[in-house]
């Protein structure tokens, strides 16, 4: 059995991807994508780079996510797809690249500093 394999990461949170010839069926962590995605819009994002490729009916995506939150998670997928595509036919690499979904998102959540109320905000000053 031809099976495609890839890691996708966005934020705090990674997405293993199986993509294996099939119907079109999308499982994350073992649970059908309309049970683990409560929105419309993130189940679109992780099905875009299979409707960008036009392959949504010919690939069956089985995924292992774990980490961040919903949209981190969705993203990941996202991501993770992307690059098993990229791998299964290199002809629809450049689409993909055009698109960003080949590129690894790398904005994470800045940490608190010390001697600040977070990341950039310090703390209220007053003169008198």
């Amino acid at each position: 059995m031809v099976q495609f394999y890839a890691t996708g990461r966005r934020k705090t949170a990674t997405a293993r991807v199986y993509l294996r010839p099939g119907a079109g069926s999308v499982v994350v962590n073992r649970r059908a994508i309309e049970s683990y995605f409560h929105t419309d819009a993130l189940r679109r994002v992780v099905r875009e780079p299979l409707a960008l490729t036009e392959t949504l009916d010919r690939f069956d995506v089985m995924v292992n996510v774990s980490g961040g939150g919903e949209s981190g998670q969705a993203g990941a997928i996202r991501h993770g797809i992307a690059r098993a595509l990229a791998e299964c036919d290199p002809a629809l690499k450049p689409r993909l690249r055009e698109a960003g979904f080949l590129t690894r998102d790398s904005r994470v959540k800045e940490r608190k500093k010390y001697g600040q109320r977070g990341a950039r905000a310090r703390f209220q000053y007053s003169k008198r």
